[in-house]
């Protein structure tokens, strides 16, 4: 036996014995975060991370460049700081010198490894490779090239500016993984990483369990030993268990239980009160009514008097308080939803006011009755309902159409319905990635212009704000975007969703943001 093989005996004889060790001994003298998640989990790969419950895990497990804190603002990592040319085109990191991947057998010598500006070439090189199929591999659509320049130096090069290319990198996706063990494990089983938990165990759809890095290089985090993930698909059993005290936190309003825990008006019933904290903050998806645009339709939606109409139409606070128990907040601002740095509250938008709308109606002089067909998912009949009810009392009448969400989403996204309900939750934490939606060079199906909306002020607006570096400059930009698209009433928009989680008393340092993130890290579950 060799002096290495030795000694690599010998480190797994220890391992051996400390995991043996720590079963003797209860996990009621752990610090464990649990909760469940009833969606279930298809790959721990960072690569794959599409959905929210990977991208949950995968915020655990690894890191990359840079991260977001609970304002979105991107915020070093991997990175400790970064550096932008003047035309916004070159991204230059410097990266921290004392990051490690959690410890694996195929390291050489069981040495500690640290991350080096290779692994992000690597990393990047097979996002994009094309054996690879990752659904993030659009995150580099607009990247020239990369390289390492030095252990500790990375560059990037843009094909053309895109201020929010930070924000990209804060995705999972873009997460920094190690060549020697992807390409010699089941990754998507047993990942390694550099984040603040590592893995442990998995038994698809049963149990996950991730242990505390004690080297992650963030110093004095994570503050709970291990993360316990549970895989119960029916939400109300979720609720229950969460009830029971077996469960640390709930996310989401699930309707076998709404009015069980909350009031119509959005708050804690009586008998929970003092029991569970229930968290609230703003949700980066805006719910909307959309009109298709295109000059040869012609629907009575093509008067912008009707438009305007629908939206003066119909009480988006009533709707919210009755039909969604406050969880959510009236669309009067835009299309740019609450949560991101750049939304403002002084746009001109539509509040409820009927005598204004049946007065457009009248100026309009459209002699044929109007009627429109609304175009929906089962999931949204209520709201829908609602809206139509209320505009008849305006004049104008909705005939609603229920279609399967993979038949609507299909319609939507190729131009086959004049007037759709639709939804857009924000990929990165720019409101670029609203905005697009109403750029002409978008037009669906090669883009995400689902209404066909077409000005050339907007899109020169567009295009100016893809080239400001300076913040400030950028968002007046998207102000006057989202302003011009409540002028037009190219879409109807409905309302800013929330985030709602319920979390046991005994969680402190509980934080999120508008991307609905689980961090974890800065987490602690006290005592009794």
């Amino acid at each position: 036996m060799t002096a290495s093989s030795f000694r690599q005996f010998i480190f797994f004889l220890l391992v051996v014995v400390f995991f043996s060790c720590q079963e003797k001994h209860s996990d009621d003298n752990l610090s464990i975060f649990r909760y469940n998640e009833s969606a279930g989990i298809n790959s721990l790969d960072p690569a794959f991370a599409k959905d929210q419950a990977s991208i949950w895990v995968a915020n655990q497990i690894f890191d990359g460049l840079v991260q977001v804190d609970s304002q979105l603002n991107v915020m070093p990592s991997i990175a400790h700081s970064w550096t932008i040319s003047e035309d916004a085109q070159s991204y230059t990191f410097n990266l921290r010198n004392d990051v490690l991947f959690h410890q694996h057998s195929l390291f050489k010598d069981y040495q500690d490894r640290l991350v080096k500006a290779d692994d992000f070439v690597y990393s990047f090189n097979r996002l994009t490779d094309k054996r690879v199929s990752s659904p993030g591999a659009w995150v580099m659509n607009n990247v020239d090239f990369y390289e390492a320049i030095n252990d500790s130096t990375f560059f990037i090069r843009l094909k053309t500016p895109f201020p929010p290319f930070l924000g990209l990198l804060t995705m999972p996706y873009c997460s920094v993984v190690p060549q020697e063990i992807v390409e010699n494990t089941s990754f998507r089983n047993e990942p390694i990483g550099t984040g603040p938990f590592r893995f442990q165990y998995w038994k698809e759809n049963v149990k996950l369990v991730l242990r505390k890095n004690v080297d992650f290089h963030e110093n004095g985090l994570p503050l709970i030993d291990a993360i316990a993930i549970t895989f119960i698909k029916d939400k109300q059993t979720a609720f229950l268990e969460f009830i029971k005290g077996n469960l640390d936190f709930i996310s989401g309003l699930d309707a076998s239980y709404k009015d069980e825990v909350l009031t119509p008006e959005g708050k804690l019933q009586e008998n929970y009160i003092g029991k569970i904290q229930i968290q609230n903050l703003p949700y980066l998806n805006t719910e909307y009514l959309g009109f298709l645009m295109d000059e040869n339709n012609l629907s009575v939606s093509q008067h912008l008097a009707v438009r305007k109409a629908i939206n003066y139409g119909f009480d988006r606070q009533k709707m919210i308080t009755y039909l969604r128990n406050n969880i959510g907040s009236p669309a009067n601002e835009g299309f740019v939803p609450k949560g991101l740095p750049s939304f403002t509250d002084s746009l001109r938008g539509y509040d409820y006011n009927p005598e204004v709308a049946m007065q457009l109606l009248a100026d309009a002089d459209i002699s044929t009755p109007i009627s429109l067909e609304l175009n929906t998912t089962s999931s949204y009949l209520d709201l829908c309902e609602f809206i139509q009810n209320q505009l008849a009392e305006v004049g104008i009448k909705l005939e609603i159409n229920i279609n399967p969400p993979s038949t609507h989403r299909q319609m939507v996204a190729t131009s086959k319905l004049d007037f759709f309900r639709g939804s857009w939750i924000a990929d990165y934490a720019d409101a670029e990635n609203y905005l697009a939606l109403f750029y002409s060079k978008n037009f669906c199906p090669n883009g995400p212009n689902y209404t066909h909306f077409s000005n050339p002020t907007y899109d020169n607006y567009y295009e100016l704000a893809l080239k400001e570096v300076n913040i400030e400059k950028r968002y007046s930009y998207y102000h006057l975007m989202d302003q011009m698209i409540l002028d037009e009433a190219a879409i109807v928009p409905l309302y800013y969703d929330q985030v709602i989680r319920f979390v046991q008393n005994d969680i402190v340092g509980f934080e999120s943001n508008a991307m609905n993130l689980l961090k974890l890290k800065s987490v602690q579950k006290l005592k009794p």
